[in-house]
């Protein structure tokens, strides 16, 4: 079991998506994308809140930290404005407090997670013996490669594609990852993806990543956040 002192939970967010500009701060059903997800992990990690971090860099996204007693990381504008290096984007995993041994991130771009699955991905980083975790959703298909060519296992004894009998696939979800910290100096994030079981992978329902890199994305999920 992980010391919980141990384990920072990381939201990072910016300002400058091309696609929809300024989206986590944009009116969303009553709210915002960044106040959403803060409120969420809040809720479900009501007594981590001192663990609870805040990536940021514009005043807009400071001052709904602030206002929600999160702590701040504040980050520098290259880290805002870079996507091509990890030291740079993640350049907190040197600078936090040295207690810190792992870093747990919730994207600000998945309005319909649940506070549940928040908690118990945390729950089941804290327990198992694996120092990483990694969101996925299951799926039951077929997929081919650029070249054509099936890539998913053809069940035994098949002769039409069959859903029920075909071996379950993942599918990175990108809203929760975890890692140890000090990976990260090694230019590395979560593990060695290439390794079979390199990666703890952690199921969750495929709405609940539903995410937000398109302005039609951005309007669907309004109307599925307010219906359900």
């Amino acid at each position: 079991m992980k010391p919980l002192d141990s384990i920072a939970i990381i939201i990072q967010a910016r300002l400058n998506s091309q696609r929809v500009p300024q989206k986590m701060i944009r009116p969303f059903a009553g709210t915002t994308l960044f106040d959403l997800v803060l409120d969420k992990v809040i809720e479900a990690l009501p007594s981590k809140q001192e663990h609870i971090w805040a990536s940021v860099y514009e005043p807009e996204l400071v001052d709904i930290a602030k206002n929600k007693s999160i702590n701040i990381f504040n980050r520098s504008r290259v880290s805002a404005n870079n996507d091509n290096s990890l030291q740079t984007i993640y350049e907190w995993h040197d600078k936090l407090p040295s207690n810190y041994k792992y870093v747990m991130l919730v994207s600000g771009c998945n309005p319909l997670l649940k506070p549940a699955t928040i908690k118990h991905f945390y729950n089941q980083l804290v327990q198992q013996e694996e120092e990483n975790l990694f969101a996925v959703i299951e799926k039951n298909t077929y997929y081919w490669n650029k070249k054509g060519m099936l890539v998913t296992p053809w069940p035994e004894g098949q002769t039409i594609m069959n859903t029920k009998a075909v071996e379950p696939t993942y599918e990175a979800a990108h809203v929760l990852y975890a890692s140890k910290l000090d990976l990260i100096k090694e230019n590395k994030f979560m593990g060695d993806f290439q390794t079979p079981g390199g990666i703890k992978l952690f199921r969750m329902e495929e709405l609940e990543a539903f995410d937000i890199d398109y302005e039609w994305q951005f309007n669907v999920a309004e109307k599925l956040y307010e219906t359900l």
